[in-house]
């Protein structure tokens, strides 16, 4: 899509006056401004509390709707208290080992016409996070802040005030990975006059006549395209690689609760002699990956194939963080649902739950048989629509929001189980799970199709 030029001035329009160039010191802030990067990874140590309270100070500098300053600000310092800010948030391990906490509240019932008061927190927010930045900590912003009960009650908040947020304040650990989540080109978001946006960069709706705003939540939105035959391959890569950065590529931290112990139960059928030419389709966040290369004998090479290359940024550093030598992986970009890899070049392909997330899941299985070398290796696994987690998809996932990594509807394992076996040999097939979320029982013959994943290693003759 073009993007319009800028406006031309008219007769009747002031001309354009000549742009502005920054002196240097102005410069050189701005620029120190834009190195800000979120940090979940902080070394504990104290701040003073009167350094704490100059950012506080700072950040109440920004406007504020009508100028009623109907915001609230609560420092957490106390170690059991920012223990129970985490586990109140779900897991947000950066609650408890940063330096502070600063809740970010306001009183309701005033300037609520369209969310004033909470542009006007947000916009405090920021000023402190400027200012910890230029004072040189490190920190983020949470709208994951959990349970409001249970805040309501750890900060003893009246009932006519609201907590939107925490920004958590440190100093990060040496360890901690320095890096900006990837901004999009500035030309995709903004146009001149009128809306002109990138098609990639606008995801899919269910068609409706309007969508209004209260109609959609985190946890219900009706209008939610779950079906990635909807999406094009374009938009899929565009939401992958922005949104995989909603989480830092910490070493052992970030691990789905509702994979649970499964990832190891799914590459026990990895072939038993893990050599050659591997490669790992689409792993997004790099958990699996990090198992995968645990697999590896000494002579292997992994190639992960994803669909942007912030993704493979991302894991790049998930990699590093978990101490694996580079020499011994490869990362390239999938364009279109087509691998980049030569006809019979490639000795094992692993799909780790993603051909639920694809436009055409028998065509992403021609690609696999396309690669394989003769007597190669497919070990896949995807969520089973015909299980008590395909259940609650149905029932409660598939009414909320699409996740981080992508649209994805599961996959009846029967239906699975004929489309492999139409290309390949099936060696050895498992269901995973009996219950929703979580466990990892192994289930064989039959109750293989009943599990929460089905999972399978295929040979291509």
């Amino acid at each position: 899509m073009m993007k319009k030029e800028p406006p031309v001035a008219s007769g009747l329009d002031i001309p354009n006056p000549k742009p502005t160039t920054p002196n240097a010191q102005v410069r050189s802030i701005l620029d120190q401004l834009a190195e800000r990067f979120s940090c979940r990874d902080f070394d504990g140590t104290l701040i003073d509390p009167a350094e704490l309270e100059q950012i506080v100070t700072d950040g109440v500098e920004a406007p504020s709707s009508c100028n009623q300053q109907n915001w609230h600000f609560i420092i957490v310092t106390g170690s059991e208290r920012k223990r129970q800010a985490r586990e109140i948030s779900g897991g947000n391990h950066h609650f408890e080992f940063c330096s502070a906490l600063i809740y970010l509240c306001f009183q309701k019932g005033w300037t609520h016409g369209n969310f004033s008061i909470v542009q006007s927190v947000a916009g405090a927010c920021y000023h402190m996070m400027l200012s910890a930045h230029l004072r040189g900590y490190q920190c983020i912003w949470n709208a994951g802040i959990g349970d409001h009960h249970a805040l309501r009650d750890m900060l003893a908040l009246p009932p006519n005030f609201e907590v939107q947020g925490a920004l958590a304040i440190g100093r990060a650990k040496p360890s901690a990975p320095a890096m900006k989540a990837p901004r999009r080109p500035v030309n995709e978001v903004f146009s001149w006059e009128l809306f002109d946006r990138a098609e990639a960069s606008i995801y899919p709706v269910k068609p409706a006549p309007a969508y209004p705003y209260f109609d959609i939540r985190n946890d219900h939105n009706p209008f939610a395209q779950w079906d990635p035959r909807a999406w094009s391959w374009g938009q899929i890569a565009d939401f992958r690689g922005y949104s995989v950065w909603a989480k830092s590529p910490l070493a052992g931290v970030y691990v789905s609760r509702r994979q649970g112990d499964a990832q190891e139960v799914e590459h026990s059928l990895l072939p038993d002699q893990l050599d050659g030419q591997i490669v790992e389709v689409m792993p997004w966040g790099g958990t699996s990956t990090v198992l995968l290369m645990q697999a590896l004998s000494k002579s292997a090479r992994l190639s992960v194939a994803e669909l942007s290359a912030h993704n493979l940024t991302f894991i790049k550093e998930r990699l590093s963080q978990e101490r694996f030598a580079a020499d011994q992986v490869g990362f390239d970009l999938m364009v279109g649902g087509i691998l980049p890899y030569a006809d019979a070049s490639v000795d094992t392909v692993v799909l780790p739950q993603i051909l639920e997330h694809v436009p055409d899941p028998q065509a992403m299985l021609d690609e696999c048989a396309r690669v394989l070398k003769r007597a190669g290796h497919l070990v896949v696994s995807t969520r089973n629509m015909a299980s008590a987690y395909g259940t609650l998809w149905r029932d409660v996932e598939s009414k909320a929001q699409i996740p981080n990594q992508g649209p994805f509807i599961p996959l009846p394992a029967a239906d699975v189980q004929a489309w492999l076996a139409d290309r390949f040999v099936i060696e050895e097939q498992i269901g995973i799970g009996q219950s929703a979320t979580g466990d990892a029982t192994i289930l064989t013959n039959e109750e293989c199709f009943t599990g929460r994943l089905f999972a399978a290693r295929a040979r291509r003759e």
